[in-house]
């Protein structure tokens, strides 16, 4: 569960300069609140491994102009900044991130070619807050995997079960499709990739 961490309102600049001295915790600033986000445990923290070895050697395997950082920060907007649980950005592109080198901070959607958040207790700021600030920054493609089947029946359906939902940015708006059990994941970024639903809900 998020925990609020302070209640003074504060903008994306100020934010970074604060987490920058607080090494060891997960931290987002949403609509201008920090927030302490939960560490990633067990089967969260198995899934997130599990795709980022996978899209790691798929990269490898390509020869892509791709990399995943251990660790970053997105500006969603002066008020917001969050950190995914992955993220795959161009190696070309980051070289024009002017907070890169420095903060690891990203400010420019186009340097960032797929981002994953592994649902948790606070599914619907996956489903919302940060779809819509994934999608205004102009990320390309935004991964949502919802292992535990517990988010909002209108973004999965009724009944509910295991799905992960992949975001594909189409003239400035998200279109969505969904991937259960044993269909194949197809990803724009990854087009050759060969990874089902029920793989990354185990993580293995």
């Amino acid at each position: 569960m998020m925990q609020i961490i302070a209640q003074d309102f504060i903008d994306f600049d100020e934010f970074s300069n604060w987490y920058a001295q607080k090494p060891g915790n997960r931290y987002e600033l949403h609509d201008g609140t920090i927030v302490e986000m939960p560490k990633p445990k067990g089967k969260h923290s198995q899934i997130a491994g599990f795709l980022m070895a996978e899209l790691s050697w798929e990269i490898k395997q390509l020869n892509l102009p791709y990399f995943l950082p251990r660790e970053c920060l997105i500006k969603g907007n002066n008020l917001s900044g969050y950190e995914p649980d992955a993220i795959v950005l161009d190696r070309n592109l980051v070289e024009d991130e002017p907070r890169w080198e420095k903060e690891s901070t990203l400010v420019y959607g186009k340097s960032i070619k797929l981002v994953i958040e592994v649902i948790s207790s606070n599914w619907s700021d996956d489903y919302a807050l940060k779809l819509d600030a994934y999608e205004t920054l102009g990320i390309l493609e935004y991964w949502i995997v919802d292992y535990l089947g517990i988010g909002g029946r209108k973004f999965i359906g009724n009944p509910k079960r295991p799905t992960l939902t992949v975001n594909i940015l189409e003239n400035g708006e998200y279109q969505s499709k969904q991937f259960r059990e044993n269909q194949l994941i197809e990803s724009p970024c990854f087009a050759q990739l060969q990874l089902t639903a029920s793989q990354v809900f185990k993580g293995q």
